[in-house]
């Protein structure tokens, strides 16, 4: 099982493993959530320099990262005996009680993103390559589908701490901390903070898609906040994702609070004057 050193927030929605001095893993426990069992869990104080990691002591739990390697019979065998459905809730444990179950250590860059929060602050972390994942190594390339698009266009915005992607428009005031997905056109007088806009996969409606709203776009004069757009999105003039009731939740049609972030689903027509 590929493992990492976790801090206690992960720890409760991660399995947890307990090993030995030889990597074997001797306990298992699936998104604890109980103090004293999740006590029970912590590295020893030698963990870290053992395994030659940073001594990060908030990261005190070694975390599965859901990345399992059988042998294949030992797996076909396993799938016989336990005909539950669920990896890190059912199988795991059975192996584990079977023995010859070992922990993989990881030190690198790795980041769960099951749930809106984690997806979030995972993303904008590259806009200032904090967490160590740098994705303009030659040595090791992120392949992706090559897009033949211009580059983007940009006239009077000021760009803090941003990615602007290929066959952007961009007229707006100010973007910070934030990522601009492909084919974005945002117009003048916008702002955008600490946000993120999904790549479009069309500038204009194709005739056969009558579903996605006309065109695509942030309008004139807009205030968006803490904020993930979804692809063909068209957001009017004046309007304002700011989450101005610091709401930890919200469901509105097409748009949704989670983790006090605003989220506006795909292929969304929000009005002009709109505020949130």
């Amino acid at each position: 099982i590929a493992s990492l050193p976790v801090v206690e927030s992960d720890a409760k929605r991660l399995g947890l493993l307990k090993i030995d001095d030889g990597s074997k893993i001797v306990d298992f426990a699936e998104k604890p959530k109980e103090d004293s069992l999740l006590q029970s869990f912590t590295l020893p104080k030698s963990f870290h320099k053992k395994w030659d990691l940073p001594n990060n002591s908030d990261k005190k739990y070694l975390g599965s990262m859901g990345i399992y390697i059988f042998k294949r019979d030992v797996l076909a065998a396993l799938l016989e005996e336990d005909n539950r459905e669920d990896f890190g809730k059912h199988l795991i444990p059975t192996q584990i009680k079977k023995g010859k179950s070992y922990a993989f250590i990881y030190n690198g860059y790795w980041e769960d993103i099951g749930t809106i929060s984690s997806f979030y602050e995972a993303n904008l972390a590259l806009t200032k390559n904090k967490l160590g994942l740098n994705t303009y190594d030659e040595s090791n390339p992120i392949f992706s589908r090559l897009c033949h698009l211009p580059g983007p266009r940009v006239k009077d915005c000021k760009i803090t701490d941003s990615i602007i992607c290929d066959g952007s428009i961009i007229f707006a005031s100010e973007i910070t901390n934030s990522i601009i997905g492909l084919r974005s056109h945002i117009q003048k007088g916008t702002s955008i903070k600490r946000s993120i806009l999904a790549p479009n996969h069309y500038y204009y409606r194709p005739e056969n898609l009558k579903y996605l709203p006309e065109n695509f776009g942030i309008g004139q004069n807009c205030q968006i906040e803490n904020a993930i757009i979804d692809e063909h999105v068209k957001i009017g003039n004046n309007v304002k994702l700011i989450n101005q009731k610091n709401l930890d939740t919200f469901d509105g049609e097409g748009i949704y609070i989670r983790d006090g972030i605003i989220i506006v689903s795909a292929n969304t027509h929000i009005p002009d004057n709109y505020i949130l």
